[in-house]
């Protein structure tokens, strides 16, 4: 029921384009532009082509953050994020993390699935290429993430807990938790600088994890 009700709130948010046209990828927008593409059958059997643009490395705090919707590379309708686009036969959904898309899927109106096409000029659409090039080094790298975000997460959570339990206040009915790894001040910045590559890594492949990539951001 609670994810009924924000998809249509979500979808009251979609506000119709001023048709202008979709820009090119260029390179030095790989920091904070994701470009998706998808293409689905109308009843006719034609393709119809949408796009997905969305500026991530705004403020997002500011609920300023904008999906863009484009029809045949005409601006269609944009939403503020999470944005459910309702497009032939289904809905596109957008969503995004700290660190990037982590939802941008086509979803059919039986519930159907499915991820939307990057740029291949985009960082997602790079990494994309990486993984159909070089299966085996995208698993290796894929792995590494996850054991980077879980390692930082069985580090820095006992340390937390540790701050959390010292006063007396709250000691005399928990007790003092010591963290069985206690890394000085350099040591923690560099967990979290891993655990932002791990998480930013994840982010342009989609994947996210409330536990290890929300407790990264």
């Amino acid at each position: 029921m609670i994810k009924e009700w924000r998809h249509r709130r979500a979808v009251r948010r979609v506000t119709p384009g001023d048709g202008r046209e979709l820009k090119r990828f260029r390179w030095w927008q790989l920091p904070f532009r994701a470009l998706f593409y998808l293409r689905v059958a109308d009843h006719d059997g034609r393709p119809t082509v949408y796009a997905v643009d969305v500026r991530h490395w705004q403020n997002q705090s500011s609920g300023n953050v904008k999906a863009h919707l484009y029809l045949y590379g005409k601006l269609h309708a944009e939403s503020k994020l999470p944005a459910a686009f309702p497009v032939q036969g289904g809905t596109v959904e957008v969503k995004m993390s700290t660190f990037g898309l982590k939802r941008c899927h086509y979803v059919t109106a039986e519930g159907a699935e499915l991820q939307l096409v990057p740029d291949p000029h985009s960082a997602e659409g790079r990494r994309a290429r990486l993984d159909r090039a070089h299966p085996a080094l995208s698993r290796g790298i894929s792995l590494l993430s996850l054991c980077v975000l879980v390692t930082a997460l069985a580090i820095l959570v006992p340390q937390i807990a540790e701050q959390l339990t010292r006063p007396e206040a709250i000691s005399q009915y928990t007790g003092t938790l010591t963290a069985p790894v206690d890394l000085p001040v350099w040591g923690n910045i560099l967990v979290g600088i891993a655990s932002l590559a791990a998480s930013t890594e994840r982010a342009l492949r989609l994947r996210f994890n409330r536990l290890l990539d929300g407790a990264a951001g």
